[in-house]
């Protein structure tokens, strides 16, 4: 299991400018990743982005969005 602080890294690392906010249930890994790198991309795409940083993990809950989409 990789510690909360690799995980930033990581994800920092392939989506750079993204807002990244991370919190950890027992074995479940809960991110939510806003950021323009999203723009135009379908549901399944962003998640694959951001799964590829985090592979390591098996349970993920991920939630990506553009600013638009949070404002």
């Amino acid at each position: 299991m990789l510690s909360p602080e690799l995980i930033q890294e990581r994800l920092r690392a392939k989506l750079d400018g993204c807002d990244i906010d991370l919190s950890i249930e027992g074995s479940h890994l809960n991110v939510l990743v806003v950021g323009d790198v999203f723009e135009g991309l379908r549901p399944v795409k962003r998640q694959q982005l951001v799964y590829a940083a985090i592979s390591d993990w098996i349970a993920v809950n991920i939630t990506a969005k553009t600013p638009a989409e949070v404002a």
